[in-house]
């Protein structure tokens, strides 16, 4: 007689050597250029020589320079909301991958039962009461499916890429909101420093005014200088004003980054003289380096799970197979119950083909493949949107040493006009038309200046973000 236990040894063994239909993945060509644009708006390499860091390979809190605005990232990081969400997920994900993973083992349970009877055809010497008790204890498995055409093994793969995928979901958004909170608290520092510019030239302007209107009581200027120079003061006092409401929304938007509220100490009153983040990044980088991006390699880990689901749609149509075993003892008596000759077993193995299903195994993997096909595209996508991203922000790069340069040149002219202006209409040599317009000029070029500090600020937090960012 066979012995069962060989059996489901067979079994097994050929369930782990089963052949496999998912097709073979094999990353898509990158769809971009085989490294980022040159020209006159990409900068060649570190003018100060210095060897370029890659975010990727960088820590985020070496990355952000400014100790109050780690300590802003740390809280958001801690705190967040959308980031506990996308956790979650991953936990999610990983419970899948367990529930599928296990179903390609047996399960194995244990049944214990006891039957009582009474029939007057079982009278007997033995049992003259017609009563016979019967009782057994079993275990076994029931309906283990024997994986011979890999379609739980591509079940469970498919669900393990799902899991690879949602942790690089989970970093891609952790990337994302240190990028969010940085670009946050830079903007406030930049708002703060609006406020202060608006409030300055509000009290300049205010003197301006009132000696307008001391002269234009003496008779020394017209009314048409005391209107131009209210106007630029009401000017000034509508920027303090808007100013001011930006500030106060700029902490909201800090404080539901950071899923609590910023202490005031680690608010910033002006964005900081060397900048808030590393300066020297890297230029003429090769597109390889979009791999590292989370999101991307989110996609590639969706195509791979892709390409398992056609290898379970492909097995649908082999046959099935499953066994039902059980092993155990049984006895007339409870005392016997253990006893020898007491032991009994069962094994039932079944197989199931499908002959006529109305297309609904072709049409499974007619979806698996189109979903596989979607899943390329998805990938070639990101690919493209993720060199779009990463070449704009090397191009902003470029330029914007040579923009601030410029915006602080302005800044200082403009000043100086000022002063001189200033000091040409005291003495009687310009009308008082050029000392206001100076006092405009010098204006627009302070909130330009702050507003390239800003986007050169903003421009190292997008390469961080762009090329992937460092996760510790």
């Amino acid at each position: 007689m066979t012995d069962p236990k060989l059996i489901l040894a067979l079994c097994a063994g050929l369930a782990l050597a089963g052949c496999d239909m998912a097709p073979r993945t094999l990353r898509p060509a990158l769809p971009v250029p085989p490294a980022t644009p040159t020209g006159p708006a990409y900068a060649a390499a570190n003018a100060d020589g210095t060897a370029a860091i890659v975010p990727a390979d960088t820590t985020w809190s070496d990355f952000f320079t400014d100790e109050r605005l780690r300590s802003v990232i740390r809280t958001a990081l801690a705190n967040n909301r959308d980031l506990r969400v996308t956790a979650a997920n991953v936990e999610q994900a990983r419970a899948q991958y367990g529930v599928q993973r296990a179903g390609i083992f047996p399960t194995l349970g244990g049944t214990a039962s006891a039957t009582y009877a009474k029939s007057p055809l079982a009278t007997t010497a033995a049992t003259p009461a017609g009563r016979t008790d019967t009782y057994s204890a079993n275990v076994g498995v029931s309906a283990w499916e024997i994986d011979l055409f890999g379609r739980l093994r591509n079940l469970s793969r498919a669900a393990q890429e799902q899991f690879f995928a949602a942790e690089e979901n989970r970093n891609a958004a952790q990337t994302a909101l240190i990028a969010e909170v940085a670009t946050a608290w830079v903007t406030l520092a930049t708002d703060q420093e609006r406020l202060k510019i608006a409030g300055d030239l509000q009290a300049a302007f205010g003197k301006t005014l009132d000696l307008t209107q001391a002269r234009f009581a003496a008779g020394i200027v017209s009314e048409l200088d005391v209107r131009q120079a209210r106007t630029t003061f009401d000017q000034a006092r509508a920027d303090v004003a808007d100013a001011t409401t930006r500030v106060a929304q700029d902490r909201n938007a800090l404080d539901l980054l950071a899923g609590a509220t910023v202490d005031e100490a680690l608010l910033p009153t002006a964005l900081p003289a060397p900048g808030a983040t590393l300066a020297n990044l890297p230029a003429n980088l090769s597109s390889a380096v979009l791999l590292r991006r989370p999101d991307i390699a989110a996609a590639e880990h969706q195509l791979r799970a892709a390409n398992a689901n056609i290898g379970a749609a492909r097995a649908a149509f082999f046959p099935n197979i499953s066994l039902t075993a059980a092993f155990g003892t049984m006895s007339l008596g409870l005392s016997n119950l253990f006893g020898s000759g007491s032991q009994s077993w069962s094994v039932a193995p079944t197989a199931s083909l499908p002959l006529f299903d109305f297309g609904k195994n072709k049409s499974n993997l007619r979806y698996a493949e189109a979903t596989r096909t979607a899943m390329i595209a998805q990938y070639e996508g990101k690919v493209q949107t993720a060199f779009r991203e990463v070449a704009d922000a090397l191009a902003r790069r470029g330029t914007i040493d040579g923009q601030l340069a410029a915006q602080t040149s302005l800044r200082d002219n403009a000043s100086a006009a000022y002063r001189l202006s200033e000091a040409r209409f005291g003495a009687g040599i310009d009308p008082f038309l050029t000392t206001l317009d100076s006092q405009r000029s010098l204006y627009s070029a302070e909130q330009s200046l702050v507003a390239s500090r800003l986007a050169r600020e903003s421009n190292a937090i997008e390469l961080y973000r762009a090329l992937g960012g460092g996760l510790r």
